[in-house]
């Protein structure tokens, strides 16, 4: 089991913010704290500062253009732009030729 300590950035969450850390134990989240890490700790350390750190975002308006206007975007590109910006889960919304339900 890996461990992960994501320390010294601004975590965003439950209606606040707080500097602080995270704590992964293998692929969950173990503990959350305010202010600096204290503890021991072996495996790897993540770097945050001057970064927010969130969970996963939900895209609720999401145009993949397939079919017919993948000149524009199709699901590969934008499901990659997602993940880049932090997006876990979309909703897409059809703006095609031929139109889809």
């Amino acid at each position: 089991m890996s461990n992960i300590l994501i320390e010294g950035g601004t975590i965003v969450g439950e209606g606040r913010k707080l500097a602080g850390w995270i704590l992964v134990s293998g692929d969950r989240i173990s503990a959350v704290g305010e202010g600096r890490y204290e503890g021991e700790f072996r495996g790897r350390r993540i770097d945050a500062r001057g970064m927010f750190v969130m969970p996963g975002v939900i895209d609720d308006q999401v145009h993949f253009r397939d079919p017919g206007l993948t000149y524009k975007g199709d699901i590969r590109t934008e499901s990659l732009a997602g993940v880049a910006g932090g997006v876990t889960s979309f909703m897409e919304m059809p703006n095609t030729k031929p139109a889809t339900t």
